[in-house]
């Protein structure tokens, strides 16, 4: 069988898997890191009640049950009526947004949630552990920078200048028959492969955020992620902050100010470290975790930060899945002062 041929099959095997069905195999990389932490569950009481913080609420559309029970317009004014600033939608193989949407088609997603009085705070993707920039497959690598540069297009037509990048992985446990890449030679293509859409970034004025995963082994501490989004000097490489995603081994308010302002946009990820499993299952309902939030935002606050505060999370409610979107948004009013 030719190269062609099998990677024709191999966009044809990942268009059949949903962004939960991916998501979902990640549990199986749990088990192996149950103790590793032996870090305090306790989180500080707030030591400013009252304050309150000049940030924006967002939420991804993974909270809620987007496309399989519910269209984009029900999601969009479900989180309007919830109060929310705004939105992060997920660039996809085969939604609304996705490779084969036209312009026009996507530009009207943004002026639908604008219709809403939301704005599209940012644009997230899967797609990006399917075709890492970093995977030994050169044509797995190109298919991910050919998708790269078609979500920094989205963005711009959507009407919002953030990308969530996930720049590569030395490893991915939810997918074993994937070789794991050194981390030096990780590090070479990750960084080829953000050179390359640097000039379309710079373009569309569309900033790529650099996110690292919660097991990805890549870009695992705040120096690295330093050294990474400055190689580039280019204002349009900056960071995409997840709280979740290092909770495990690390304290997300020492982070941010390592970081400081490259941080161009902030998921808000509850993280439980009494869970014994580390799988996108710990990650919990804000409030609901071990997160020393007035922390991290006297941290945020301190670096200027006021953009938008975006929830993610990948297990919709199975029942009145809106009730999420509004304990969310209570809880985040809350957290800011608002309430």
């Amino acid at each position: 069988m030719t190269n062609n041929s099998n990677s024709a099959n191999q966009e044809e095997r990942y268009a059949r898997l949903s962004r939960r069905e991916w998501l979902a195999c990640s549990a199986a990389a749990g088990a192996g890191m149950a103790a590793a932490s032996g870090l305090s569950s306790v989180a500080a009481a707030s030591p400013n009640p009252g304050k309150r913080y000049n940030m924006k609420k967002s939420i991804n559309l993974w909270a809620l049950p987007y496309p399989e029970k519910m269209d984009l317009e029900t999601c969009f004014q479900i989180c309007a009526d919830a109060g929310f600033d705004g939105v992060e939608v997920n660039y996809d193989l085969e939604s609304d947004l996705a490779p084969d949407a036209s312009e026009d088609q996507i530009r009207a997603i943004g002026d639908m949630a604008r219709s809403k009085g939301l704005e599209i705070a940012g644009v997230c993707s899967f797609l990006f552990w399917p075709y890492p920039f970093t995977h030994e497959n050169p044509e797995t690598r190109e298919r991910g920078i050919e998708l790269g540069a078609k979500m920094i297009r989205a963005a711009r037509l959507l009407g919002t200048s953030e990308l969530l990048v996930v720049p590569g992985a030395t490893y991915v446990p939810w997918m074993p028959d994937e070789p794991p890449v050194r981390f030096d030679i990780a590090d070479q293509r990750a960084k080829e492969a953000v050179s390359r859409l640097l000039d379309v970034a710079e373009h569309q004025q569309v900033h790529m955020n650099m996110e690292n995963i919660f097991i990805n082994g890549f870009l695992h501490s705040p120096q690295e992620m330093v050294d990474f989004v400055d190689h580039f000097d280019s204002e349009y490489v900056q960071v995409h902050f997840d709280t979740g995603n290092i909770m495990q081994y690390h304290s997300p308010e020492h982070w941010i100010p390592l970081l400081g302002k490259r941080i161009r946009h902030v998921h808000l990820k509850e993280f439980n470290r009494k869970n014994a499993q580390f799988n996108i299952d710990t990650f919990r309902p804000l409030l609901d975790g071990s997160t020393n939030w007035p922390a991290v935002l006297d941290a945020l606050e301190d670096i200027g930060y006021t953009g938008y505060l975006t929830f993610e999370y990948f297990n919709p409610f199975p029942h009145h899945p809106e009730a999420l979107v509004y304990h969310t948004s209570d809880a985040l009013d809350r957290m800011l002062g608002r309430k």
